[in-house]
């Protein structure tokens, strides 16, 4: 079977930059994967990406180097088998607030003896290989997302989950389960408190730790903390940014802006 990139970078200590794409097209996926990422994670939990151009997405992203992952819209068995044979190599699950729920997780994307995952590798078997299904419970990499509160009260028990190979956090829903604003780059001391506490925990039981960032920045900051997984923005982000600070440039006002810093 392929090996799982991702895990062999981190395996020798290195980190993951990923990328995140919520554009439904395959044709985007392919740019996105082509510019250097570690792994493209396919987005099916927010925005307009369903199954079927999902798995041309992962189609696409399999012409690179970088790892196909996606994020599933719920911890739905039937979708994250189905994203599984289409060759997704890792899968994060949002809102996993106890250790049931991760259970529950593992259970659907793991063949028997370790879960319930039912055979059928369509397309996993064209990108992995025809030992596919020998393999996979050892290469498919699964991240529980850590966002609430409930979540945080319960995280020593979802830690203990065997299959389960690490937490990404969304900095975002963990603050707003906090009572405090939404936001990928967090500030407030409770919310900073608590990302460092899922930190050091799941890095105590050696397991792995991602975050979703906002800019680079923030992920070099991340992975400073001791975070090996980090997201920075989404494709449609991304290009809108990019294409902004273009707008502006060809109208003279980044020039404008600048000169009004000096």
């Amino acid at each position: 079977m392929r090996k799982n990139a991702v895990r062999t970078t981190l395996a020798r200590g290195g980190r993951v930059v990923n990328a995140w794409c919520s554009i439904p097209s395959s044709y985007s996926a392919e740019v996105m994967a082509h510019q250097g990422w570690d792994s493209v994670t396919i987005d099916l939990q927010h925005g307009p990406v369903d199954y079927q151009v999902a798995f041309t997405m992962l189609q696409a992203i399999s012409t690179t180097s970088a790892v196909p992952m996606a994020r599933v819209p719920w911890n739905d068995p039937a979708i994250i088998m189905k994203l599984l044979d289409a060759g997704a190599y890792g899968l994060i699950c949002p809102m996993i607030n106890t250790k049931a729920e991760a259970e529950a997780f593992v259970g659907a994307a793991r063949y028997a003896p370790q879960g319930f995952r039912s055979f059928g590798p369509n397309r996993a078997v064209q990108y992995g290989g025809a030992d596919y299904w020998q393999h996979a419970n050892e290469e498919v990499l699964l991240l529980a997302m850590i966002e609430t509160t409930k979540a945080l009260e319960n995280l020593d028990e979802i830690l203990t989950v065997r299959g389960l190979d690490g937490v990404y956090i969304g900095p975002s829903d963990l603050s707003l389960s906090m009572g405090r604003t939404p936001t990928l780059d967090p500030t407030d001391r409770d919310v900073l408190a608590a990302m460092e506490t899922i930190l050091g925990r799941t890095r105590g039981m050696g397991l792995i730790a991602g975050a979703h960032t906002d800019s680079a920045a923030t992920a070099l900051k991340r992975f400073g903390e001791g975070f090996q997984l980090c997201t920075i923005l989404n494709d449609a982000r991304l290009l809108a940014a990019a294409a902004q600070a273009a707008v502006r440039e060809a109208k003279g006002e980044a020039q404008a802006s600048a000169a009004k810093t000096y």
